[in-house]
């Protein structure tokens, strides 16, 4: 075995997430030997700065909460990730993103040079529905615009014999 040390693994979250995906990655890692790093991605706020580590400073798009933050990691989201991990045997840490998704997480895997991104796909729900039209699928920016691998853990699958939510039907 080598001295080298394994490429992190990113995977997306964000709080109500449903656990298999952190499970998913964390089992991903674990197999890997490589440290899981759980990105949240804030998108009312902009980066300012980004430290070697992933770490970044960020202000608010309102201009009217002009605070720079270094780590607004969502406390609860923290504590339950906690629960989720720590009973695993996989070395896990957080990271408070800010803006596009698809980007900031592409952007912190490049810098910390992750060996894959993890994310979980949107349940199939009309309000999510919508929202993925307008906003773009997170997974398929990614795939198109990395050269790392991405891996998508479906929350909801659809058997073959029915429509995807976004055809026509």
């Amino acid at each position: 075995m080598s001295d080298s040390v394994a490429s992190p693994v990113v995977v997306g979250v964000f709080p109500g997430q449903p656990d298999p995906v952190v499970l998913a990655a964390a089992s991903i890692a674990t197999r890997f030997g490589s440290e899981l790093v759980c990105a949240y991605v804030d998108r009312s706020r902009y980066t300012v700065d980004e430290s070697g580590d992933g770490t970044v400073r960020t202000m608010a798009i309102d201009p009217d909460l002009p605070d720079l933050r270094e780590d607004d990691f969502p406390p609860k989201l923290r504590v339950h990730l906690a629960e989720l991990l720590d009973r695993r045997q996989v070395t896990w840490s957080t990271r408070a993103l800010a803006g596009d998704p698809a980007f900031s997480l592409g952007r912190l895997a490049e810098t910390i040079q992750a060996a894959m991104i993890v994310i979980g796909t949107r349940d199939s729900g009309l309000r999510d529905s919508i929202r993925e039209f307008f906003d773009g699928s997170v997974a398929v920016r990614l795939a198109h615009r990395q050269h790392r691998p991405v891996v998508v853990v479906p929350l909801s699958p659809v058997p073959f014999e029915q429509g995807l939510p976004w055809e026509v039907r």
